[in-house]
């Protein structure tokens, strides 16, 4: 007769039939993250509308404002582009575009677990938002209206730099941070492309 100790984890039952280990639990997903996201949208777009209401107010008909040495320059400019005044002439397909980023958005929103990603895509969507209202309510009408952008870096009339206004610069922090996170692995509910590749 052995002496031998068996170190076979696996417990038989009468008749020689192996236990069924229970499979390994799956680590549990991250909180929801739209109270965070309901919270920076909307400061940021409250930002975007109060910024223009003031620069209208204190620069509209006057020439551009020189501050800190010459490195930033208030002024005036009404777009009828994209951010930092690109694709000029093609307001209403811009519209549309931003349209249809805003409800993919929205369609997230409810999935996000990911801090990085709750922050980022309210970025997008407040900076959106904010030129969105531009684009329909002000002249020379609904679809067309010009966006109001009003700071110039280094040099007056977007010489260095085009001009821009908050919701342009929150569009394209919230990218980088968007981008970021994908070059991290991690994706808007909390896991990671490792996590996902093992489910």
């Amino acid at each position: 007769m052995s002496d031998e100790t068996s170190t076979d984890t696996d417990v038989e039952q009468p008749g020689g039939a192996d236990v069924e280990q229970p499979p390994p639990q799956e680590p549990p997903l991250p909180p929801r993250r739209g109270w965070l996201f309901a919270f920076v949208a909307p400061v940021v777009l409250v930002a975007d509308f109060v910024t223009k209401a003031l620069a209208l107010q204190a620069l509209d008909g006057e020439p551009p404002v020189r501050v800190l040495g010459g490195l930033v320059y208030f002024q005036i400019v009404r777009n009828p582009g994209a951010s930092f005044g690109m694709a000029t002439g093609m307001t209403w397909l811009l519209t549309l575009i931003a349209l249809a980023v805003v409800v993919a958005i929205f369609w997230i929103m409810p999935k996000l677990r990911s801090v990085g990603w709750a922050i980022g895509l309210a970025l997008v969507l407040a900076g959106a938002l904010g030129n969105l209202i531009d684009r329909f309510f002000r002249a020379p009408g609904a679809l067309h209206g010009h966006v109001i952008d009003f700071v110039s870096l280094f040099a007056p009339n977007g010489e260095v730099w085009p001009v821009f206004n908050v919701a342009d610069s929150s569009i394209v922090c919230g990218g980088i941070l968007i981008v970021l996170m994908a070059l991290l692995g991690r994706d808007y509910d909390g896991r990671t492309t490792k996590e996902k590749a093992a489910t």
